[in-house]
C-alpha cells in the first residue's frame, strides 16, 4: 500500500474502536500504522476509560500495532485541548500520515468537532461505524468473536454492578431502555481483549471498584459529559490489573 494511504486510527482501546479498525482492517481503507490514545498523564490511565496505559500498550501488542500516547493533564480547558490535539496531529503529519479514522456512531455534533479541527491538516477523515444501529453493531460485535469487559459506568444511569461485566447478550437484556446499546452518550466505556483483530488475547486480572466524580466542563469534546453542563457526575471504575 502506497504512502498516501497512511493511516492512525484514534483508539479507545473499547468495542467501538476495535470494531471500527476491524472493518477498516477488512476492507482496506487505509493502511493503520498507529493507534493514538489520550491518557491523563496524572493518573497514568486512558482518559475517562481509566485502563492503565501498561494494558494500553499489551493491547497494541496483541494486535499488531503500536500505541502512542496523547499526553493531558488531568483538568483541562479546551483551549488547552486544542492546543495539544493541534501539535501532535501537526507531528502526524510531517511524519505522513494521510488518513485518520474514529469509531463514532452518531453523535452529528462531535463529528462536527473532529472534521472542523482536522480540515486544516488535509487529513481524510473516515468514520466506519457512521449511522449504524448500536443494537445491530452490538450484535455484530459479538458475533465475530470479540470479547471485552466494562470498565467505566456514569453512576446516575448505572449501577456499580455493571462495571466489570464482560459483555454478551445478557448484558444487553439488562441495560435500561435509557441507556444505549453502544454506551454512545457516554453511559459505559469498555475494554476490547480478545477477537477477530487479535494475534492473541489479552490477560488480566479485575482489581478493585472505584466510585469517582468529577466537575462535567462546559462545550466539552467528551460525550460522557452534555454540553454547557456544571454537575458533578459520578462514574463506577473497574480497575484492570496487567
Amino acid at each position: 500500500m502506497t504512502a498516501s494511504r497512511k493511516a492512525y486510527f484514534n483508539w479507545s482501546g473499547g468495542k467501538d474502536s476495535a470494531l471500527a479498525l476491524y472493518h477498516v482492517l477488512q476492507n482496506k481503507v487505509a493502511d493503520v500504522q498507529l493507534l493514538l490514545t489520550t491518557v491523563n498523564a496524572q493518573v497514568n490511565r486512558v482518559s475517562m476509560h481509566g485502563v492503565r496505559i501498561e494494558l494500553l500498550h499489551i493491547q497494541g501488542e496483541c494486535i499488531g500495532i503500536p500505541i502512542r500516547e496523547i499526553r493531558l493533564p488531568e483538568t483541562v480547558s479546551m483551549d488547552e485541548y486544542n492546543k495539544i490535539m493541534y501539535q501532535s496531529v501537526n507531528t502526524l503529519v510531517t511524519e505522513e500520515f494521510h488518513h485518520t479514522i474514529f469509531g463514532d456512531i452518531f453523535l452529528e455534533d462531535l463529528r462536527k468537532y473532529r472534521e472542523q479541527q482536522l480540515a486544516p491538516f488535509g487529513l481524510q477523515v473516515h468514520f466506519p461505524l457512521w449511522q449504524r444501529s448500536t443494537k445491530e453493531l452490538l450484535n455484530e460485535f459479538l458475533d465475530l468473536g470479540f470479547k471485552t469487559i466494562v470498565v467505566c459506568v456514569k453512576a446516575i444511569l448505572l449501577d456499580q454492578t455493571f462495571a466489570g461485566r464482560i459483555i454478551d447478550k445478557d448484558f444487553i437484556k439488562d441495560l435500561p431502555s435509557s441507556v444505549d446499546p453502544c454506551g454512545e452518550n457516554g453511559e459505559f466505556h469498555t475494554f476490547v481483549f480478545d477477537g477477530p483483530i487479535f494475534k492473541s488475547p489479552v490477560k488480566f486480572s479485575i482489581g478493585e471498584k472505584v466510585y469517582k466524580e468529577y466537575q462535567a466542563p462546559k462545550n466539552s469534546n467528551d460525550n460522557c459529559f452534555s454540553p454547557n453542563q456544571d454537575s458533578q457526575m459520578g462514574f463506577w471504575y473497574c480497575d484492570l490489573i496487567p
